[in-house]
């Protein structure tokens, strides 16, 4: 057992608030380890410092979160949620579970994929006591870390192979483990990263869209603020259309004819959610596509008006002949 018995309880520690900062660590592996080891009367890790080392770093790891989402809002939500494939739902279905649940959602939250990361800052971002989120991310911290470590215990004979291959190759198979999951991040992480640096080239500032919204040139612009709006109604520039950004990245069909632009803001600084439509219009073979630079944002800092009624689909299709096909929509 001499790699298993290298673990101490700092590398668990360590492990567990890595990977309630969303980085692909094998904290449950080694927590179900420890369980499995206990079970077979082997370790030098004593059970109850080890349910205290765990529920620590995931109070700390949540800690974080919680005080981003406290300073940041729905942006850090929205930041998190951008790195699902369906940002829009997943943005949804975390906040009706807030709503319904309140801090109580944190007891179960780190078993259910995607809550694990949003509920602490969705707690910071809705005003949730310090006192109160400690409490109940606590005793969920505790139940997540005792339901991997007993386990590890009541299955000690089926995990005896995941322990042998740690006494024979100790570090290096965590590495092993690690390294590729560390990979796949980066990679998610880099294409987001890509696509919005890519897009760069065509953002325009709150400026130039006024110049050509007072010039009359022929622009279509797409507001994408409603469906990212975590509870309230924003207005938005005159004259644009509100739209949902997964229809929009999932349509079948965009139709813009030659001599129109196209012009996306939501209210992210970092235009994640334009940058995402744009690049889905761009793969349908529209190339004339902007985004407006710093968001909403930027436009109201400016001192530029807005409104809250928009212009509708029908309305942009019979003044730019842009057309939209919503998913599912046969072409007629």
């Amino acid at each position: 057992m001499n790699g298993a018995a290298q673990l101490t309880y700092l590398a668990l520690g360590l492990a567990v608030f890595g990977q309630q900062l969303c980085l692909p660590l094998p904290s449950m592996l080694l927590l179900m380890t420890v369980g499995a080891l206990a079970a077979r009367g082997e370790g030098h890790l004593t059970i109850p410092l080890v349910l205290l080392t765990s529920v620590f770093a995931c109070v700390a790891a949540d800690s974080v979160w919680f005080w981003l989402g406290r300073r940041w809002g729905s942006n850090v939500i929205r930041m998190i949620c951008s790195l699902t494939s369906n940002p829009q739902g997943s943005r949804e279905r975390s906040r009706h579970m807030f709503d319904r649940w309140g801090l109580r959602l944190l007891l179960v939250a780190k078993f259910i994929p995607l809550l694990d990361g949003v509920s602490p800052p969705l707690a910071g971002a809705q005003g949730a006591t310090v006192q109160g989120f400690l409490a109940y991310d606590s005793v969920g911290s505790l139940l997540w870390s005792a339901v991997y470590l007993l386990a590890g215990f009541l299955f000690s004979t089926q995990l005896d192979r995941v322990i042998r291959l740690l006494d024979r190759f100790g570090s290096g198979l965590l590495l092993l483990i690690g390294i590729p999951m560390l990979l796949w991040a980066a990679w998610r992480l880099l294409r987001i990263v890509k696509m919005i640096r890519h897009l760069r080239l065509h953002r325009i500032s709150p400026a130039m869209l006024q110049r050509m919204i007072d010039d009359g040139d022929r622009i279509g612009v797409v507001d994408l603020l409603r469906y990212e709006a975590m509870d309230q109604e924003l207005a938005g520039i005159p004259g644009s259309v509100r739209a949902d950004p997964e229809q929009l990245r999932k349509s079948q069909r965009v139709v813009v004819p030659e001599g129109v632009s196209m012009v996306l803001y939501c209210s992210s600084k970092n235009e994640f959610t334009s940058a995402r439509v744009a690049q889905a219009m761009k793969k349908l073979g529209v190339s004339n596509v902007w985004i407006l630079e710093g968001g909403l944002d930027a436009w109201v800092a400016e001192g530029r008006p807005t409104t809250t009624t928009f212009s509708t689909r029908e309305e942009m299709a019979e003044r730019l002949g842009v057309v939209i096909q919503p998913p599912g929509q046969h072409r007629r």
